[in-house]
């Protein structure tokens, strides 16, 4: 029997040991020049690739491996480079790249970033294109045929991967010169990941045309075998015009060289643009089959309605999930795809290995998951086995190895109108109190000391009084420069959620288990292995020291449940409400002990409470029902006068408002920087009854904001929001910062609050 044909639709770019993110860092920095740079990205690039060979995998993939942002890069490529970074046009493509995701470059003048959000339900943030509604594209792939040429020395067939057109202008937004400032929404035409964009970014398409006709000449002149065209939105709900702009793109596009036009779509299954996706003038399709109930078998649909002429390339392999694979159950659909379809059939991915760590051969595994997890290259190794017919080397995840707990969700009684007078009088804040998101910066101090403690070689007292050290030093800056409430810095934190999964049951930590979220940043996910349950309070001795240092409030800080959920590796057999509810518990003592000793303000962030939602409207309203179940009951314990907090960021909350205000935090603060003031548009559109801090700038760029541009911010949230109940606040949390970065754009964002109060006052007397 001869092998099926095998491929992967992206493999991690960070590196095993995250040598791009350390390579990026040091180039940024002006440790080394951009041809080291270079020089250390192409060698990830070659062990991914080797990677592959090594596995036995039949395609090359190529093209997935960018420097920051992959839709980013295409932008770049196409040409794309917005009015505003005019400045940078002299920039290399590269440093064109690192300008336009930071705001910053050499002998640049600083300027706003372009707008990050997640890419669809996952964890990873991509940067949203800025195109004028007379957009011209200037295609330049020369970075990417180079690629090509690279991958040739491995003497494979080679995939490219190209961000589909449609997809592109679907994720992008229009941003016409007199309103090409971040903060100037209320003209702009912008949308994401799962809402019907502007018509605007359609129109257009026939200019986008000839590019990618250009491209897949280069492709197939470079003997290039096929094209992986990504078009994620169609697991979307798509609007007719949408779906009429599909026929009318690939039958320009279609191809009769030898050139393979293979269109993928992930992150869930193609609903009702089924029969739009199989009839497209293209040479396969590529389904995620990860995504489907067992129960649900949509593939099936797909085989009976593709053309005969047509391959299909089915993800078997989960790329969301550190989990091993089901041999038994994939190898039954593998058989029965085989007898359907022949040799048309492929095997890969469901979606990018980007979301899961790169390798688990240097884990230490623990008895109880030795044999059932696998990351990026031991996926690798499943879907060669799979598609040679071997049935040894993974089992199944047993459905319930562990007892569960079942609980009833609890929330808060009184309204938010009685609570907050009650916490009014016992905060005695001022006007347009200012605080930040919770996290300061993560200093080499600070990284130092927590590598010697880990490896024993800095006593536990040594590290608690480093620590303690770090945090007296965060509360006597804030008390300087006159922020009202104060935050403990977060020093002994690692990760907002990783910090909380070592110290719960229930979770297992990997060493090396490195994600990457955007750019540089990378995040190391807790894998949820059993039941979730605290065994005593987990921060309230470091917020107790801290508020011992001042006579300022200080805020106690927790991550919610459904972010911790959001942001760790589920298990696959466990309903995500049981296992968020089982965190909400867990939240929901710390709330108590935190109270108890004397925290008058507790935050739970839930910076990810969006992000699980299911790509489909007609299955959102299960998810939505215990997100705000979980958040609710996270914060039941909590008195009436105890003020509760949460936070939320680089996500697309505007068709979620009613879920917003159902989950009833006291002040929710928000990320409104970097996508302007769309958000607060819908705020003030549809009213917002409690408490809110809109972020009035950009902690993820170098730059140091201005009073001027945090003002916009403010005065656009005053619109909507009556004076009492705003607050003024970055947009997420300081780690990333250092502190001369973050010390500037502190003083400017007190200042600003002062000279608010003062001319508010002034106005209302």
């Amino acid at each position: 029997m001869t092998a099926i044909t095998t491929h992967i639709l992206g493999y991690p770019r960070i590196g095993a040991k995250r040598e791009l993110k350390f390579a990026l860092e040091a180039y940024w920095q002006g440790n080394i020049e951009q041809i080291e740079l270079v020089q250390r990205a192409e060698q990830v690039e070659l062990a991914n690739w080797q990677a592959q060979v090594d596995a036995g995998i039949s395609l090359l993939t190529v093209g997935d491996f960018v420097y920051y942002d992959h839709i980013l890069t295409h932008a770049t490529r196409l040409g794309v480079f917005p009015d505003r970074f005019a400045t940078g046009q002299r920039l290399n493509q590269l440093d064109r790249q690192f300008y336009l995701a930071r705001g910053r470059s050499q002998g640049c003048p600083d300027v706003a970033a372009l707008e990050m959000t997640k890419w669809f339900d996952t964890n990873y943030h991509y940067l949203v294109p800025e195109l004028r509604s007379n957009q011209s594209f200037n295609p330049d792939f020369s970075d990417l045929l180079a690629q090509v040429e690279r991958a040739k020395a491995f003497n494979k067939p080679i995939k490219v991967v190209v961000t589909g057109l449609l997809s592109f202008l679907y994720l992008s937004r229009i941003v016409d010169t007199h309103t090409a400032s971040p903060h100037s929404s209320h003209d702009h035409c912008t949308h994401t990941q799962q809402h019907q964009p502007c018509t605007d970014t359609l129109d257009l398409v026939d200019q986008l045309l000839p590019a990618y006709i250009i491209l897949f000449d280069q492709l197939a002149a470079a003997g290039v075998y096929a094209v992986q065209v990504d078009e994620p939105i169609l697991a979307l709900d798509l609007s007719h015009a949408w779906k009429n702009a599909f026929e009318r793109v690939y039958n320009r596009l279609q191809r009769r060289d030898a050139l393979k036009l293979i269109v993928s779509s992930y992150f869930g299954t193609l609903g009702d643009n089924l029969n739009l996706a199989v009839h497209l003038p293209v040479a396969g399709l590529h389904i995620d089959l990860t995504r489907e109930q067992p129960h649900e078998r949509f593939w099936l649909s797909v085989i009976d309605a593709l053309p005969a002429h047509k391959l299909l390339s089915l993800g078997v392999i989960n790329g969301r999930s550190v989990w091993a694979t089901d041999f038994a159950a994939t190898q039954a659909i593998i058989q029965t795809a085989t007898q359907r379809l022949g040799e048309r059939l492929w095997l890969s991915t469901g979606c990018s290995l980007l979301h899961v760590p790169v390798d688990l051969d240097s884990e230490q595994l623990p008895t109880h998951v030795d044999g059932r997890l696998a990351f990026a290259k031991q996926k690798l190794q499943e879907l060669s086995r799979l598609a040679q017919g071997s049935h040894h080397f993974s089992a199944a995840t047993p459905s319930r190895p562990y007892p569960t707990f079942h609980l009833t969700a609890q929330q808060r009684a009184e309204s938010f109108e009685h609570r907050y007078q009650l916490q009014q009088a016992k905060l005695n804040l001022p006007l347009f109190p200012t605080t930040t998101i919770g996290s300061f910066p993560q200093t080499a101090e600070i990284r130092a000391a927590r590598a010697l403690w880990r490896q024993g070689e800095l006593s536990d007292y040594a590290y608690q009084h480093a620590m303690q050290a770090e945090i007296k030093h965060a509360i006597r800056i804030q008390e300087s420069l006159g922020l009202d409430v104060l935050v403990h810095g977060e020093a002994e934190r690692t990760d907002m959620v990783e910090y909380f999964a070592g110290l719960l049951d229930g979770f297992w930590l990997s060493d090396f288990g490195w994600v990457q979220s955007y750019g540089s940043r990378c995040v190391r996910p807790p894998i949820i292995v059993h039941d979730i349950q605290r065994r005593q309070a987990m921060t309230v001795e470091w917020i107790g020291y801290a508020n011992s240092l001042t006579d300022k409030i200080v805020k106690g800080m927790l991550t919610g449940p459904v972010t911790i959920l959001n942001w760790s590796f589920p298990p696959a057999h466990r309903s995500r409400r049981e296992v968020a509810l089982q965190l909400a518990e867990a939240i929901r003592l710390e709330v108590a002990d935190l109270q108890q000793a004397g925290v008058a303000i507790i935050q739970i962030d839930e910076a990810a409470f969006r992000e699980g939602l299911p790509l489909r409207q007609a299955d959102q309203a299960e998810y939505w029902d215990w997100a705000v179940s979980a958040f609710k009951h996270s914060a039941s314990s909590a008195l009436p006068s105890t003020q509760i907090h949460t936070h939320m960021c680089y996500s697309e909350f505007t068709d979620c408002l009613p879920q917003i205000k159902a989950m009833d935090a006291d002040v929710i603060t928000i990320e409104t920087s970097r996508s302007g003031l769309q958000l607060l548009d819908v705020f003030h559109q549809q009213g917002y009854p409690n408490a809110i801090g809109p972020g009035v700038y950009d902690i993820h760029s170098p730059r140091t904001p201005n009073a001027k541009s945090m003002r916009v911010v403010i005065d656009g949230a005053l619109q909507s929001i009556p004076a009492d109940r705003l607050w003024i606040n970055p947009d997420c949390g300081l780690k990333t910062r250092n502190w001369d970065e973050t010390t500037a754009a502190l003083t400017e964002l007190v200042k600003t609050a002062q000279q608010l109060r003062t001319t508010w006052l002034e106005a209302t007397v």
